[in-house]
């Protein structure tokens, strides 16, 4: 049996899960915006009690590592990896815009033909990926300005948007059959369903090296 811890503080709430091979066993969410430095260890002592297992006892650790939050992001993947080391096991990354991408084809198959999530990144900048019905990444996700979005749509195709932010408007400029999802929240059920696949296929990262999906350009001040 394996167990997989998740961990997700891309956005102002956070959410630490286990699973056992691939079926949710607890997860806790913690309600308070942009805490994740204080609840963190907490949540995950909570979830591991409830699995009744020790930390011992995790074959690897999940995070959804970004676009989202700077602070967050950095939160979740310095915890995942620290985690990692101490207990000489894998990490897995997932990028938010695939894992939404993911659990709206699950709903819809090929009634569409492209799966667009979007998230808002600041005023009129997007973080964006598109893919098709049968999963292949068409194009790579990335940081884009609104004045970019029609690279990301295609006149004839119909397509589900997976966003919060979007403007029904701004991209009926660039495609006609066109359905929004309006609820940009990763469905944890589907994500740990998909992050097992993800294992036991053993797409691990490398730990000296993985950081998160911040795609875009860090602003600091002098």
């Amino acid at each position: 049996m394996k167990y997989l811890l998740h961990i997700d503080t891309s956005g102002d709430t956070g959410s630490v899960s286990i699973a056992s091979d691939g079926k949710l066993i607890s997860t806790k969410i913690n309600t308070e915006s942009r805490n994740h430095a204080s609840a963190i260890n907490l949540m995950i002592d909570e979830v591991l009690a409830d699995a009744r297992i020790t930390m011992a006892q995790l074959s690897a650790i999940a995070v959804c590592a970004g676009p989202g939050s700077y602070t967050g992001l950095r939160i979740g993947v310095a915890t995942a990896k620290g985690l990692c080391y101490a207990l000489n096991i894998p990490l897995l990354m997932d990028n938010k815009l695939t894992l939404l991408a993911n659990q709206a084809r699950k709903i819809h198959g090929d009634k569409y033909n492209l799966y667009v999530p979007v998230l808002l990144a600041r005023e009129k900048e997007y973080f964006i990926g598109s893919f098709d019905n049968v999963f292949n990444n068409i194009k790579e996700s990335k940081h884009i300005m609104e004045a970019e979005l029609g690279e990301y749509f295609n006149a004839t195709a119909a397509i589900c948007i997976i966003s919060e932010c979007i403007d029904p408007e701004v991209v009926s400029k660039y495609a006609e059959n066109i359905h929004i999802e309006g609820s940009v929240n990763v469905d944890i059920k589907e994500w740990v369903s998909f992050t097992f696949e993800q294992y036991k296929c053993n797409n691990i990262v490398n730990l000296s090296t993985a950081e998160p999906f911040y795609l875009k350009q860090v602003y600091t001040h002098k």
